[in-house]
């Protein structure tokens, strides 16, 4: 599978491909020098690096941090839809960020067990329903088996609701 058609891919067939439509003719009009671009939509930054690189548009694509509410919450203009409660129980992503974060600094590879401990962390709280866990190879967005020994991007999609929000690490 390419870089669009896992994790958000599979659940929005051809949206990256439309996405990767209107940067490229944005690109071609206004011919810039730099991009800049969220790391919090890890899949959509990786695709339009991989289509700049592939059709040599000359473009430096700066991907930017992850902008966060004090709460560790990650802005989004989603974080409306959600009601007071929503909104305190979605703090869990975050929560199960930190917890990835933790454990691959204390040595844990293992892809299974870090997204099982993703997913029972987000089981946890009632008002969310987990719609996927992604534990991905951070280049080629390949799912990881095993021992990941290579640079990874956790991802996750969690639903408050009829709100989806999705929010990623990037672990080296």
């Amino acid at each position: 599978a390419g870089l669009s058609e896992s994790m958000e891919g599979e659940v929005r067939p051809g949206h990256f491909e439309g996405v990767a439509t209107v940067v490229a003719k944005l690109f071609a009009g206004l011919l810039p020098d730099r991009a800049y671009f969220g790391r919090k939509d890890a899949q959509q930054l990786r695709v339009i690096q991989r289509m700049v690189r592939d059709l040599d548009l000359g473009v430096e694509v700066v991907p930017c941090d992850i902008v966060r509410e004090t709460d560790g919450l990650a802005m989004s203009s989603r974080n409306v839809y959600l009601s007071p409660e929503q909104r305190t129980a979605a703090t869990v992503l975050k929560r199960a960020l930190n917890d990835t974060r933790r454990r691959w600094a204390e040595g844990e590879r293992d892809a299974d067990t870090l997204r099982a401990a993703v997913s029972r962390l987000i089981d946890a709280e009632p008002l969310a329903e987990l719609d996927y866990v992604s534990l991905a190879d951070d280049e080629s967005l390949q799912e990881l088996e095993g021992t990941a020994v290579r640079p990874a991007i956790l991802s996750m999609v969690v639903k408050f609701g009829k709100t989806r929000l999705l929010d990623n690490i990037e672990l080296a």
